[in-house]
């Protein structure tokens, strides 16, 4: 017996996966470093059923229909590379490696070349949904070689979650790095989001006094409605979780947050490209801020801010929260969006922007009722250069903009923090002004630097500079754009 697939990294996510893909009528051949959990596993979970165990990995590749597929669930980085060089010896010419982790992107388009140049083909690819998703159908996201794509299309596929009309959650994406391109979009939008319902819940908790019963049913709701989410549905949960003695889970755990650097590769990305994702950016830092507990607490003994406590009507704050939270996350995918627009102009891919909207529709963590409407906008135009410009969006983001503003002043007035909502608001603000000013900015520069601005009664491309002090001459730097 042949095996269909073979799987590299048995930890949380690769056991769950090759469950999955058995399930679906797929043999899969297993390898893990630590051989042990090779052989507890097909004594355990994988007992009776269609794998092949493994004890090295020259044994995984002559378990595999042609062309070989090894797919490996590994640490990003190194270990990618360091399991690549062990494989090579094994494979053949159209063999398939796929990289299912978190990768860098820059380190896919680099292994997709290195592999094709040997003659063999590279997937890396996107996997999201957590535990969960993994055993009953994550959100895929491959790029990597085209002519790769026939051999996975039929497991990838079958193997991930379907939309309510049937549809899978898994495309093309593009060539080399594409795939975990979007991905990593994905994360930094998944950091926005979270970090979005986290000021939320502070909000509620600290502003209003809601207890976590409460905030259990005000989330309820909000889950039935436009906000109809995986990560509001799982918060829900949260704050309604108690232990065996009646005591909330919530409350027991250390406020600082951990990260793995895809929020961070998202943010560095963004300034790269010269793109404002203001948003990501301000969640992903107030995790770093969330890290500096010691800091904060000795900071909570010397700093001071407003002695006010909210005395309005709690309901309309709840209201408002929830509007201010769904404009919030509009931008969130605005931004995204117009990141990977940015990259696909950089690196030449095809992005399908609506395609990208189905693959997000089921399976991962920012799965949620608006991916419908956003892929209906981008269907309807593919060319939508901002979300923001969609009528629907757009009435959606001007219904609920004058609660969005409450939110943000009455979290000024508290001293609740609100990094990531604010920014949001300060974005919406930003990209709907037609005259920023960056021309005082402009000025300054050329008045320091001699940088040179261009002028509203010229064309764009002619540059001037002024002999600000009459002392600098009319010698001018060079202009250029980082």
């Amino acid at each position: 017996m042949k095996a269909d697939i073979g799987l590299i990294g048995l930890a949380v996510m690769g056991e769950n996966l090759v469950l999955n893909m058995e399930s679906k009528g797929f043999t899969v051949a297993v390898f893990n470093r630590t051989v042990a959990k090779v052989d507890a596993f097909m004594e355990g979970r994988g007992k009776g059923k269609n794998f092949i165990g493994c004890q090295n990995i020259e044994e995984l590749c002559a378990s595999l229909e042609r062309p070989r597929k090894v797919m490996m669930l590994v640490k990003a980085g190194e270990p990618v590379d360091a399991f690549i060089e062990q494989v090579l010896p094994f494979l053949e010419e159209g063999d398939i490696i796929i990289d299912g982790g978190n990768s860098h992107y820059p380190d896919t388009i680099r292994r997709t070349e290195y592999l094709e140049s040997k003659g063999m083909l590279f997937v890396g690819t996107g996997v999201s949904g957590g535990e969960e998703g993994a055993l009953l159908g994550p959100s895929i996201m491959p790029g990597g070689s085209p002519k790769a794509w026939d051999s996975v299309k039929p497991i990838f596929q079958k193997i991930s979650a379907q939309t309510t009309a049937g549809e899978p959650c898994c495309e093309w994406v593009g060539e080399n790095g594409a795939g975990h391109f979007v991905k990593m979009v994905h994360n930094g939008i998944e950091y926005g989001d979270m970090q979005m319902i986290c000021e939320t819940y502070q909000m509620m908790k600290e502003g209003l006094g809601l207890s976590n019963e409460q905030m259990h049913d005000v989330l309820k709701e909000w889950n039935e409605g436009e906000l109809d989410s995986y990560l509001i549905e799982i918060t829900r949960d949260i704050l309604g979780y108690k232990t065996d003695e009646g005591e909330a889970v919530i409350d027991q755990i250390l406020d600082t947050a951990g990260q793995k650097g895809t929020g961070k590769w998202t943010t560095v990305s963004a300034l790269d490209l010269g793109q404002p994702l203001t948003l990501i950016g301000e969640a992903v830092f107030a995790r770093c801020l969330s890290a500096l507990k010691d800091e904060r607490v000795e900071a909570s003994k010397v700093l001071s801010g407003p002695n006010v406590s909210f005395t309005g009507d709690s309901v309309e704050l709840i209201n408002d929260l929830k509007q201010a939270l769904y404009a919030s996350k509009i931008v969130s995918y605005a931004q995204g969006y117009q990141l990977m627009r940015a990259a696909a102009e950089e690196h030449e891919w095809e992005l399908t922007n609506g395609g990208i909207a189905l693959m997000w529709r089921g399976g991962c963590i920012i799965r949620s009722a608006c991916l419908g409407k956003i892929k209906e906008a981008f269907d309807t135009n593919p060319d939508l250069v901002n979300l923001l410009l969609d009528p629907f969006f757009k009435d959606a983001v001007e219904t609920a903009q004058a609660a969005w503003r409450r939110v943000v002043m009455k979290s000024v007035e508290l001293g609740i923090p609100m990094p990531a909502i604010s920014a949001a608001l300060a974005y919406y603000d930003g990209y709907r002004t037609a005259r920023l000013p960056a021309n005082l900015l402009q000025a300054q520069r050329d008045y320091f630097g001699a940088h040179t601005y261009e002028r509203l009664d010229k064309p764009r491309g002619e540059f001037f500079h002024t002999n600000w002090t009459g002392r600098g001459g009319d010698t001018s730097a060079s202009t250029y754009i980082v």
